[in-house]
């Protein structure tokens, strides 16, 4: 049986919360984040902020550093396994007092609104019965490829239907943006998966709800996220999140959700109807309908924008879609690799 944790309202108060920043070769952000969390609300002057650094070469450490002498709660701590989620984990595992109830996790790549870790602490306060905090992401770009991938990501078609992708309603979800634990509840199912590089906080979202925790969502605190600048930055990052993906199912032998589905029949849809297009000329229709698909979004995304940065809409999509696809697969395979090479061994011990 499992255990809950006992729920009781609370005001907390800031020696109460812990902030943790992972961070890798951060020199050009963390600075700008560091200054945002805490030059925007008078609550963040007593609470500690850890940054978990996974052995940066760029001089982050030394910015964390001169940052100390200015907000004496800034913490270095040494991440040697990199990971975000190990050094999460070291961060609660090194820092974490009794007197501590909540954890925060913050990103070293953004810029945060005033108030943001008050706010989460404050929708703690008024959702008693939440074991995490989510808060939703608003994609922004600079340069035109990042304006149109920031606009089709937070559509059905780029997320989903992902909640904290651009949504607007408060409210319990399975998964989404990590912002707030109860720390009972971190510690009692163990923290993150140190072993996942990403998908680490759907894969702890799974865990939780088998324990019993609860995610809140709450739309009225919101952060804007950068999308990557190039192509081929977009595309690494959605190979991984599909890897990180495939990665949790088959851990947790669980059955994927019919909007990751969609993306992996459709690149082996499209793969197999190019092959095959030539001996039956038919099959061209469907990688014809979905090629005109992302033409038809990109000219919406035109309109939208008010700028011709929108034809790249297409194009993002086109990588977030087949990018996230093609590390799925290629992570179950190598799974499966490993499954069978875990059965050989065994059996030659039986």
């Amino acid at each position: 049986m499992t255990h809950s944790p006992m729920t009781t309202v609370h005001t907390y108060q800031p020696d109460q919360v812990l902030v943790v920043v992972p961070a890798l070769n951060e020199a050009r952000h963390i600075h700008a984040c560091l200054r945002s969390l805490v030059d925007q609300d008078p609550f963040m002057a007593e609470v500690k902020i850890v940054v978990a650094d996974g052995g940066s070469t760029d001089g982050t450490q030394d910015i964390i550093a001169q940052f100390k002498n200015e907000h004496n709660k800034v913490h270095l701590l040494n991440n040697p396994q990199q990971l975000q989620s190990a050094g999460v984990n070291a961060a609660v595992a090194h820092h974490a007092t009794p007197t501590h109830k909540i954890v925060v996790r913050c990103d070293a790549h953004a810029v945060y609104p005033a108030n943001y870790v008050h706010d989460i602490v404050r929708s703690f306060e008024r959702q008693p019965n939440a074991a995490s905090v989510a808060t939703v992401m608003d994609a922004r770009g600079d340069n035109c490829f990042q304006r149109a991938a920031a606009w089709v990501v937070d559509t059905p078609f780029g997320s989903g239907g992902s909640a904290h992708r651009g949504g607007a309603s408060s409210g319990w979800v399975d998964h989404a943006h990590h912002a707030g634990f109860q720390l009972d509840w971190f510690q009692q199912i163990g923290g993150y998966d140190p072993s996942f590089s990403h998908n680490e906080d759907a894969e702890y979202d799974i865990r939780l709800g088998v324990a019993g925790g609860r995610v809140w969502l709450d739309a009225d605190i919101r952060m804007d996220y950068q999308m990557r600048p190039t192509p081929m930055g977009l595309m690494r990052q959605y190979w991984r999140y599909g890897r990180g993906r495939a990665r949790t199912v088959t851990k947790h032998k669980m059955r994927p959700r019919l909007r990751q589905l969609i993306p992996v029949i459709n690149l082996l849809l499209i793969t197999l109807c190019l092959g095959l297009g030539f001996a039956a000329p038919v099959l061209w229709l469907w990688p014809i309908a979905y090629f005109g698909a992302l033409l038809a979004i990109s000219a919406v995304a035109v309109v939208k924008l008010r700028s011709i940065c929108g034809l790249c809409a297409g194009l993002a999509l086109f990588i977030m879609h087949n990018a996230w696809a093609a590390g799925f697969l290629r992570q179950l395979a190598i799974s499966r690799r490993k499954t069978r090479q875990l059965f050989r061994q065994r059996s030659r011990h039986i």
